[in-house]
């Protein structure tokens, strides 16, 4: 399985995959802390969607919505603290190119 993986990723030492599951674990975690604080500043929480149907759905949505770009962000900083930038904006050019549907980055940057 991890050999499939670092084919696929084209990694070929151990020692880069671990780093790089380091690098996904911090920045989970991290975007997780940040998330309570950052929905603060912008005045979103439950009790706001209380009497909204639907209110707790929404507040989730828009938890996602704001605490993705976060994480996108978090991932290329952490990633480059751990000497793994080329990696992870590889990784996020092709995550934005699904998102998106078309060529957000050109594929030779």
């Amino acid at each position: 399985m991890l050999k499939r993986l670092k084919e696929k990723w084209g990694i070929v030492s151990n020692k880069q995959l671990i780093i790089i599951f380091v690098v996904f674990g911090i920045t989970g975690s991290l975007s997780v802390k940040l998330a309570l604080p950052v929905l603060q500043y912008l005045n979103i929480n439950p009790d706001t969607f209380e009497t909204i149907p639907l209110g707790n759905v929404i507040y989730w949505v828009l938890r996602i919505l704001i605490i993705f770009p976060v994480y996108q962000v978090l991932l290329l900083g952490i990633g480059t603290i751990f000497f793994q930038f080329r990696f992870f904006w590889e990784f996020e050019k092709k995550i934005m190119n699904r998102l998106i549907g078309k060529q957000f980055f050109d594929e030779n940057n």
